[in-house]
Parts: C-alpha cells; structure tokens; sequence
C-alpha cells in the first residue's frame, strides 16, 4: 500500500498548494483525487510532482507494510 502523506508535508513546507499543481502546472484534478484517497499514478505523474516539487520520490510516496 502507499500513502501520500510526504507529499502533503512537502508541499506545506514549499508553500505549494493543490490548486497551483491544478492551475500552474496543469495536474489534472483527478489525479489530485487520486493523491488524497492513496490510489496510484503514474510513474510519469510522480516525476512531475518531484520536479515541480524539486525532490526526490521519497519527498512524495512511502510504502506501507
């Protein structure tokens, strides 16, 4: 299982928000519904996130036992 938890502590802690990843960077909301139930994306998606982040995976998923 995954959980998106870093994600959301990364993007408080860069002052992003979910409508700059909607409107800025063109994240499609549903993916953003995605993120918040810890369902997958894409691998494409997670690179995205890291460089609009500018981190690294670890900064966005973690995998649960």
């Amino acid at each position: 299982m995954v959980s998106y938890k870093p994600l959301w502590e990364t993007m408080e802690r860069k002052g992003v928000t979910t409508y700059a990843l909607i409107h800025k960077h063109n994240i499609n909301p549903r993916t953003i519904t995605n993120l918040k139930h810890n369902r997958g994306i894409t691998v494409d998606t997670l690179e995205r996130l890291c460089k609009i982040l500018d981190c690294t995976p670890n900064d966005v998923l973690l995998f649960l036992d």
